[in-house]
Formats: C-alpha cells, sequence, structure tokens
C-alpha cells in the first residue's frame, strides 16, 4: 500500500494534534498542520502532500477558500473537507467546491481518506 502524506488544517490545535496521532497510528504520514490560509498555502507548496485535510471554517477565514486556492496552484493539492457538524449540514457547498469529498472530524480515520482518494 502506498504511503500517504497528508496535510492537516484547522484551527484548533488540539484536534491537529489528535487527528496527526491518529492518522499516522493507521498509518498515514501527516506532513504539516495549519491553522490558516496563507499558512497551508505555504506548507502545501513546500512539502507537496498528496492530500489536504481542511476544516470549513477555519476561525474567521472558509475552508472553501483555501480549497479553492489549493486547486489552483502549479501542483494541485486534492482536500478533503472535515467539520464537526454531519455532511448534510454543507453537502451543497462541498459539492460545489474543488474538494473531493468530506468526512465529519467523528469518522476520520486514513480508511475513509484512503476510501475518499479513490474515488478522483
Amino acid at each position: 500500500m502506498v504511503t500517504l502524506r497528508c496535510l492537516l488544517v484547522d484551527d484548533n490545535r488540539h484536534f491537529l494534534a489528535a487527528a496527526r496521532e491518529l492518522l499516522e497510528r493507521e498509518g498515514l504520514v501527516v506532513v504539516g498542520a495549519a491553522t490558516h490560509i496563507t499558512e497551508a498555502i505555504g506548507q502545501a507548496a513546500a512539502l507537496a502532500p498528496d492530500v489536504a485535510l481542511v476544516d470549513i471554517k477555519l476561525g474567521a477565514e472558509s475552508g472553501f477558500q483555501l480549497a479553492r486556492q489549493l486547486s489552483v496552484t502549479p501542483r494541485p493539492t486534492p482536500v478533503i473537507m472535515i467539520s464537526t457538524h454531519a455532511g448534510d449540514d454543507y453537502a451543497d457547498l462541498v459539492a460545489s467546491s474543488p474538494a473531493i469529498g468530506f468526512l465529519d472530524k467523528a469518522s476520520l480515520s486514513a480508511r475513509a481518506v484512503r476510501e475518499l482518494l479513490s474515488t478522483v
């Protein structure tokens, strides 16, 4: 199985630490973690992750804005939107964004990430 390299983007540092631990324990390599858009864009450019897991709400910033920006870079990064809210709450926004899918944070796992990536 190919090792996936992922970038985590969330404004909650506690979630970033917990998600990193979970995903790495399940075999993903977390190459970076960012708390805002500017930091995430810089890390995506420098680290070239296979996927970015992006919280829908990044404090005053929008994860959808970041997804759009990451989709038009010289090396576009696939984005999976994440949230504590149910997917139904954001289904239309996710569908109209460049994100490849959505995971609620309670369902976050390496397997779920791999399954979404296999659909693109």
